[in-house]
């Protein structure tokens, strides 16, 4: 979603939940996320895991650095040992190499994921070794602009919805799902707004 687009989405989301309204008026609207869609953002997911984000950035040029071109073929087409000298540890080029064989024999179709529906994309997504269901629905929430995604899962979004909601602890993703249903359809919104507001609302 763009600038107006979140801000649409927000007043709805305000209309409908007074905890987000009065959060809202605090703290003001969160600023739009958007990645690329495409192979390098899938690869750069790979990257990313468990690694701060300076580090991800350092490592991801140094294995683009090593390609022509940041393709499925491209990547196929380096040694092991110059991925691992990038500093990508051995499980990351094995899932790297496989999202990499998965686009080259075409079992996984990265343009063809637009025309999917959230739950299909994901489950397609998921079916690749070293993509969870939040890396799913990250990626459909910033590169195909979802907007109906909340990523259950991820912690600083549980926190956050704790404090919003004045509960004493952070709720369970089944919990959180069932707390923020009547959000929909704007549920990517809202999960921006959750993520803006663990960084900026009063513990």
């Amino acid at each position: 979603m763009n600038k107006s687009q979140l801000a649409a989405a927000m007043s709805s989301l305000a209309t409908i939940d007074m905890d987000v309204a009065n959060a809202l008026g605090l703290i003001g609207p969160p600023p739009p996320r958007i990645r690329p869609a495409g192979f390098e953002t899938f690869l750069s997911t790979i990257v990313s895991q468990q690694i701060s984000t300076s580090a991800a950035r350092a490592i991801l040029a140094r294995v683009t650095a090593l390609m022509p071109n940041t393709s499925a073929l491209a990547l196929l087409e380096v040694e092991d040992d110059a991925l691992r000298g990038a500093g990508l540890s051995y499980r990351k080029i094995e899932y790297a190499k496989g999202l990499a064989e998965a686009v080259a024999r075409g079992t996984l179709d990265i343009d063809g994921l637009a025309s999917l529906s959230d739950e299909k994309a994901i489950q397609t997504i998921t079916s690749l070794r070293g993509f969870g269901r939040w890396s799913a629905e990250i990626y459909l929430m910033f590169s195909l602009k979802r907007p109906d995604i909340f990523p259950a899962d991820d912690l600083a979004l549980l926190v956050a919805l704790g404090r919003l909601k004045q509960l004493p602890g952070k709720p369970t993703p089944k919990q959180a799902r069932d707390l923020t249903a009547h959000w929909a359809p704007w549920r990517s919104a809202g999960s921006l707004f959750l993520w803006h507001y663990y960084r900026g609302a009063p513990t």
